[in-house]
C-alpha cells in the first residue's frame, strides 16, 4: 500500500492526466458502469473557541468507483467551521492547517491500495470538471476565457479551458490589484498564452467566450444579466457566484451531478443547504448556519454532465445559446478516478512510501 504526499502528487498529476481520468469515469458513469453516494456529514456543536463563537466540528465524506478505472475511493474531511465577517472557513488544530484524505481500493480484490491527502487533487479534480463541461458544452472555437478570482482555483480552472479549447488570450479579475497581476505574470508563462489582468467585472466579461467565477463567495458576484454575451459558456466554483437573473438568462443549464444527500434521512436536520447528522443542543445549534434552499433554484431538475456525454440531452445546439454549468457534484467519482490514476502512475514511477498492506487487514470478520 501506498502513502503519498501532496508533492507526490504534484510531481504525477498534470491537467491532461487529471482530464483524462475525469472523462473515463464520467463516460463510465454514462454507461452505467461507475457509481458514487452524494456528500453527507456530520456535525458536532463542540465547545466554541474564545475567538469564534460558532465554532463547530464538522466531518465530511463521499465515496464514488469507477470500473475502467478499477478503483473506489473514499475521500473523508475533518474541520472546524466558524463564520468571519460572513464567511464560512474552516481549519484542523488551527487555522492555516486542513485535514483531508482520500483513500482508495481496488475494486477487483477489495485491496486498500493508496492514502494521500486530497489538497493537489481538491483543486485540480474541479478545474478539471470544469473544463470537461466546457468540452461539452462551450463554443468548440472558443479562444477568449474570462476567470473571476486569483486563487488556486482559478489556475486550475484556466489549465483546463486552456487543454480542451484552443484559449488564446485570458483575462482575469480579483479585488485586489496585486493578486490579479500575480495572477497574469504566472499564468502567461505557465500556459503560453495572454492572461490580462483587468479591473471590473464589465470589462472581464466583455468578449469572452467562457467566464468562470473562482471565488469562495457565499452570494453572486456577478448579478447584472445584460453583461452576458451571446454564446457565452458560464460555470463556477460555488453554487451562489452567478445571480439567478443572470442564470435564468442562459438558454442552456446543465449541472454536473447530485452534490449532497438530497432527502431527509431519520437523524438529519438540513444546515445550509445540506442534509446532515448533527448533535448539540438547542442554543448550540442556534448558532450553526440555518437551512436555506437549493441554490441556484431549480437546479435538482437539470441534466446530468454524463447526459450530456451520453446523448440523452444534447446540450448546446446553437453558437448563440448561453450554456450555464453548475460544477458540482459527484465528488466521490471525481476522487476514485484522479486518485486512482495518481495511485497508478505513482505505482509505476516508485514515488511514495510503501507501507505493509497487512496493517489494514484482520482475520476477524465483521
Amino acid at each position: 500500500m501506498l502513502l503519498l504526499t501532496n508533492e507526490d502528487v504534484e510531481q504525477i498529476l498534470d491537467m491532461p492526466t487529471c482530464l483524462d481520468a475525469l472523462e473515463t469515469g464520467y463516460r463510465d458513469l454514462s454507461e452505467n458502469n461507475a457509481t458514487h453516494r452524494p456528500r453527507s456529514g456530520l456535525i458536532v456543536a463542540s465547545v466554541p473557541s474564545e475567538e469564534f463563537s460558532d465554532a463547530h466540528f464538522h466531518f465530511g465524506s463521499m465515496e464514488g468507483a469507477s470500473r475502467t478505472i478499477g478503483t473506489f475511493a473514499i475521500r473523508m474531511k475533518s474541520d472546524i467551521n466558524y463564520t468571519d465577517n460572513g464567511r464560512l472557513k474552516k481549519y484542523c488544530i488551527e487555522p492555516g492547517t486542513y485535514c483531508g484524505l482520500v483513500m482508495v481500493f481496488s475494486i477487483f480484490n477489495g485491496e486498500p491500495l493508496a492514502i494521500m491527502p486530497d489538497g493537489i487533487i481538491q483543486h485540480m479534480r474541479v478545474g478539471g470538471t470544469a473544463g470537461l463541461g466546457a468540452k461539452y458544452l462551450a463554443n468548440p472555437d472558443s479562444s477568449v476565457a474570462g476567470i473571476i478570482g486569483s486563487g488556486g482555483m482559478a489556475r486550475t480552472f484556466l489549465a483546463a479551458f486552456k487543454e480542451v479549447l484552443p484559449i488564446k488570450t485570458a483575462k482575469v479579475f480579483s479585488p485586489t490589484k496585486v493578486n490579479r497581476k500575480t495572477f497574469a505574470v504566472e499564468m502567461t508563462n505557465k500556459l503560453g498564452i495572454d492572461v490580462i489582468a483587468v479591473d471590473n467585472i464589465e470589462e472581464l466579461i466583455k468578449g469572452s467566450d467562457i467566464v468562470a467565477t473562482c471565488t469562495d463567495a457565499g452570494e453572486a458576484v456577478v448579478q447584472d444579466p445584460s453583461l452576458i454575451n451571446d454564446g457565452v459558456y458560464l460555470t463556477d466554483n460555488t453554487p451562489s457566484e452567478w445571480g439567478h437573473n443572470i442564470i435564468e438568462r442562459a438558454d442552456v443549464r446543465v449541472r454536473l451531478s447530485w452534490a449532497n444527500v438530497q432527502f431527509p434521512e431519520p437523524g438529519t436536520t438540513r444546515v445550509g443547504g445540506e442534509y446532515l447528522y448533527v448533535a448539540g443542543q438547542t442554543d448550540e445549534l442556534s448558532r450553526i448556519p440555518k437551512p436555506k434552499t437549493a441554490i441556484p433554484i431549480g437546479v435538482d431538475y437539470w441534466p446530468h454532465l454524463a447526459d450530456v456525454i451520453s446523448g440523452d440531452f444534447k446540450g448546446r445546439t446553437s453558437v448563440n445559446q448561453v450554456v450555464y454549468f453548475n460544477n458540482h457534484g459527484s465528488q466521490g467519482l471525481q476522487f476514485a478516478t484522479v486518485g486512482g490514476k495518481v495511485f497508478q502512475i505513482a505505482q509505476e514511477k516508485g514515488i511514495g512510501k510503501e507501507i505493509p498492506t497487512e496493517w489494514f487487514l484482520q482475520n476477524i470478520r465483521d
